[in-house]
């Protein structure tokens, strides 16, 4: 009865799937799974042939199979290694080598014999590039092919560097790589500009071959292709499809990863559902908007011909539903954020006491606080609540060289035209002209110019807040140091990040704390800001009692926005309101025209915030509910 609910659960998966609670227990699990086939190997007197792979997604793989090595005794004496892939050219001791990557993560850790270390050379002539890559595949097809072949897929559905279009016979050969690849890989090379345009790669055949293949996935922006790659019609459009043909490949994802599966993100397509308030608020708009129909309008055979009879049957009649679920959606739309006073808020997403809040928005970067939540900004302080907004980070890193350059040619200027002589400045200046023009793509600029370019961002972001209404001593720059730093990856939060935090929060004591939920930013570094606010307010909970009253916000708009099912606070925007908050936005003159680092959004950071907020209000239109110019949208956090 298991085994048929779980092929019943399944059915629209065309390859094994695994999914683990999150990234950390996957990849323990795969690292004991090579573990197995080494220490299996070493019972047999023979070698352990592994394919490996590199980025973010492995990392935590090959911390433990190092871990194993210096607790456990695993020993790597029997291993011979092929790496999947490297760019073309690249010198292997350059940071953004893959040379460096395997050897920082795993080779200079373990007891492997360096003979038996493979990765596709990066240096070696064009002309000779076809005779390498033959001899590559020969020296695996020599061992016997590769014992587990672990893979992580790009954005694009790459395995490997095999980007669409690669055939499903492929050997190793060089590639050109894709666009959106480029992108992706931009904030490691200093800009999509620095990033080679071609690599080395092995095939899809090649990796074929091998007796095993893991292919691993974590985070909530890997969801869209794994549904491909799992799901889809097998396409070279999407190379990863291909591995629907083989029979020893497996998936192992995290929660987020897998959410776009149809058995996570609309279940009742599959099998009887528990019917929650939360799946069904979820089922019934996935109904509307399939169907491009309003929530009032759905009828009963709109449920029974759309997977979602069980849910008419015990729950209905639908009509009754449709009214609850219509009720609900109203009730998230708040033209007071800070709540509305002297009203009834039971059906209100905030309260109505106290009616003057405290709050605090947590921004991230220097302007996305006014990107993602300008317009409800604008209205706390319109509203007169006791507003501060706590800049995370300097944002340095987003800064034009050339930019930081102009503005000390300014002060040398305006210095010389009101009759200062500033010979100290003119020497910090011819050092910050000689280092940029001699940088290196992604070198870590001197402090000098981290410092201009900390100082243009803050004065953009004070700019910002004030035309937001806010007064200087209610604009907070915390200049958190893991930003600085930028030197652990593993663990890159501090203490003194966390006791930063908690010194403002201790300070304001807010009944409000906004902040950024959109993990999707390519950096990173919202999430680690988000996850530095919670440590914080936690260990307040502890001690001080006004966090039992302090209501946790989270934002989006620069990188991603909610679902609709997903919001629990809409706040509708005026085209007044859309154009302050345009305003608000423009103050940040760095980030305008070209940003350093865009993601893959080619659109300015206004241009999608304005369209972001535009898109959620057509949405709440289309289900039947007051149409209004925007919307800016919020989900609480559950502490």
């Amino acid at each position: 009865m298991i085994k048929l609910n779980l092929l019943e659960e399944t059915r629209f998966e065309k390859v094994p799937v695994t999914v683990f609670e999150n990234s950390k227990i996957a990849s323990l699990h795969v690292a004991h799974r090579i573990a197995e086939i080494i220490r299996k190997k070493q019972t047999e007197n023979s070698y352990a042939v592994l394919g490996l792979a590199t980025g973010v997604t492995p990392i935590a793989v090959y911390s433990e199979l190092v871990r194993l090595h210096k607790e456990e005794g695993l020993s790597f004496k029997n291993v011979i290694t092929f790496n999947l892939d490297e760019y073309y050219p690249m010198q292997p001791d350059s940071a953004q080598s893959y040379v460096t990557f395997m050897y920082q993560n795993l080779f200079n850790h373990i007891d492997i014999e360096k003979g038996n270390i493979h990765i596709p050379n990066g240096t070696i002539a064009l002309e000779g590039i076809p005779a390498f890559c033959l001899e590559y595949e020969k020296q695996i097809e020599a061992l016997g092919g590769l014992d587990i072949q672990i893979l992580g897929i790009g954005r694009t559905g790459h395995i490997g560097f095999n980007e669409p279009g690669s055939a499903p016979n492929s050997g190793t050969r060089l590639v050109t790589l894709d666009d959106l690849t480029r992108r992706d890989a931009a904030h490691d090379f200093g800009g999509k500009s620095f990033v080679p345009t071609k690599a080395i790669t092995m095939g899809i055949g090649t990796i074929f071959k091998a007796k095993e293949i893991i292919l691993m996935a974590w985070s909530r922006k890997k969801a869209p292709i794994v549904k491909k790659a799992v799901e889809g019609e097998i396409s070279g459009e999407v190379p990863a499809t291909y591995l629907q043909l083989s029979n020893n490949v497996e998936f192992i994802l995290d929660e987020p990863a897998s959410k776009e599966l149809t058995r996570f993100n609309t279940p009742w397509l599959v099998k009887d559902c528990i019917w929650t308030d939360e799946l069904i608020h979820k089922a019934v708009i996935w109904l509307a908007n399939t169907l491009e129909k309003p929530i009032l309008k759905l009828t009963e055979d709109d449920y029974n011909n759309n997977g979602m009879a069980q849910l008419a049957t015990e729950k209905g009649p639908v009509y009754n539903i449709n009214i609850q679920i219509f009720n609900k959606l109203q009730h998230t739309i708040t033209g007071w954020p800070g709540g509305k006073p002297n009203a009834d808020d039971s059906q209100r997403p905030e309260r109505a006491e106290p009616d003057k809040k405290r709050s605090i928005i947590f921004s991230p970067h220097p302007d996305d606080d006014v990107i993602s939540m300008g317009g409800t900004f604008i209205r706390l302080v319109d509203q007169k609540h006791d507003v501060h907004v706590a800049y995370q980070t300097s944002g340095n890193t987003a800064v034009w060289d050339d930019d930081a350059l102009r503005f000390v040619e300014f002060n040398l200027d305006f210095s010389v035209k009101m009759g200062i002589e500033n010979q100290h400045l003119k020497e910090i200046y011819l050092k910050m002209k000689t280092f940029l023009d001699e940088k290196k793509p992604n070198e870590s600029d001197i402090q000098e110019i981290r410092t201009v370019k900390s100082l243009i961002r803050k004065g953009e972001a004070i700019a910002g807040a004030r035309y937001c209404g806010l007064e200087d001593d209610h604009i907070h720059f915390l200049s958190l140091p893991f930003y600085e730093n930028r030197t652990d990856k593993k663990n890159p939060i501090s203490e003194e990040d966390i006791a930063l935090t908690m010194e403002l929060l201790h300070k304001v004591k807010p009944h409000q704390v906004f902040a950024a939920g959109d993990f999707e930013d390519p950096h990173g570094t919202h999430l680690i800001c988000f996850n530095i606010i919670l440590e914080a307010l936690k260990r307040l909970q502890k001690t001080e009692s006004w966090t039992k009253d302090c209501w946790l916000w989270m934002y989006r708009g620069a990188w991603h926005e909610f679902q609709t099912h997903e919001i629990e606070m809409a706040v509708p925007l005026s085209p007044r309101e859309v154009e302050r908050k345009k305003q608000a936005i423009f103050k940040h003159q760095s980030q305008k025209d070209k940003a350093v680092f865009p993601g893959d959004d080619s659109r300015e950071f206004w241009q999608r915030a304005e369209d972001r907020n535009r898109e959620t209000a057509k949405a709440y239109d289309k289900l039947g509910l007051a149409e209004y110019e925007a919307m800016e949208a919020f989900v609480r956090w559950k502490f």
